[in-house]
């Protein structure tokens, strides 16, 4: 199996080049493909797999605050959450991740204290991503520079549905290259799309690929910021998109859906997604992500019921 971008190298040579890759791409099959999510999403799983699909999904999770009003003491409670999700049964993982807005980095990474979270900062003038090009990048170094492990960043959608397909190329490997520190050592990058105003599966597609074509570590749905955000049929069909590069390139790209996803039930449905569509390879926080806040109290609620038999409640869990 080839492990380069050889086999692409002339596909991002020029914008008629990348145009006709991108349209050359197979169509959506917008029935067949909502209409395998939905089955999927009725699959049901016995008490033992649900204790491990709640530990593991819990273990995935992105822990956000991305409003006007964070404050280094909400940053540091979140961090604190993070590291001890309940604190009455330190069985419980840890979370994947604190996401933060990059002026809060610094604060996250001493709160962490070292311990096994990462911290990932948005970046590019998230959300809307409507900046100059060093004014994206600048956002994205002084993140880097204040400790950030991860980067997530939004595309400009603007861009992309006028049809520039290599300025969106080039904004990626732009940010990709500030992602890199001094030392050598890079953070990750997860490119958003913002799918909800992306309009149609082909379009998913085609994002999803001038993603991985310019190094994205992750592809993530959306921003949490819009009216539409991760559903099932849309991270089926970037699931389907990293599936078909592994196989034509060997390089694995990591899912991150986000916003929208609040229940115990809704991971589950997203976990059946990534067993059956990519298997176990992507069954990690390496490689699958949830970008939520909400998501993560209901998974500690689900998880007390199983572990006493009795539904605490939601004022047995700290409200974020």
């Amino acid at each position: 199996m080839p492990t380069t971008l050889t086999a692409f190298a002339d596909v991002t040579t020029s914008d008629s080049a990348l145009r006709r890759f991108l349209h050359g791409l197979p169509g959506v099959d917008t029935v067949g493909l909502e209409a395998r999510a939905a089955s999927l999403g009725t699959r049901s799983i016995k008490t033992t797999a649900k204790a491990y699909a709640i530990d593991l999904a819990i273990s995935m999770i992105d822990l956000t605050t991305l409003e006007g009003a964070d404050t280094p003491g909400k940053v540091r409670a979140l961090s604190a959450k993070a590291v001890n999700p309940d604190p009455t049964d330190r069985t419980t993982p840890m979370t994947a991740a604190v996401c933060v807005y990059p002026d809060m980095v610094a604060t996250a990474k001493a709160a962490l204290n070292g311990a096994d979270v990462k911290v990932a900062s948005v970046a590019t003038t998230f959300p809307a991503g409507r900046a100059a090009l060093p004014v994206k990048l600048a956002d994205t170094a002084d993140a880097v520079a204040a400790g950030a492990d991860e980067i997530d960043m939004v595309i400009d959608r603007g861009a992309f549905l006028a049809g520039r397909y290599l300025d969106t190329y080039e904004l990626i490997k732009a940010v990709k290259e500030a992602c890199v520190r001094p030392d050598g050592t890079a953070a990750r990058l997860k490119v958003i799309f913002e799918t909800g105003e992306l309009s149609t599966y082909d379009n998913i597609r085609r994002a999803s690929w001038i993603g991985m074509l310019a190094g994205a570590d992750f592809i993530k749905t959306s921003t949490g910021k819009v009216g539409v955000n991760a559903t099932p049929a849309n991270t089926l069909l970037m699931l389907e998109a990293v599936r078909d590069f592994r196989e034509q390139t060997g390089i694995q790209i990591g899912v991150k859906p986000a916003g929208g996803i609040r229940t115990t039930k809704d991971a589950i449905k997203f976990l059946v997604l990534v067993n059956e569509t990519v298997g176990e390879d992507w069954l990690s926080n390496h490689w699958f992500r949830f970008g939520a806040s909400s998501l993560l109290n209901d998974l500690l609620m689900q998880r007390q019921k199983l572990s006493t038999g009795r539904y605490s409640g939601p004022d047995y869990v700290t409200v974020d």
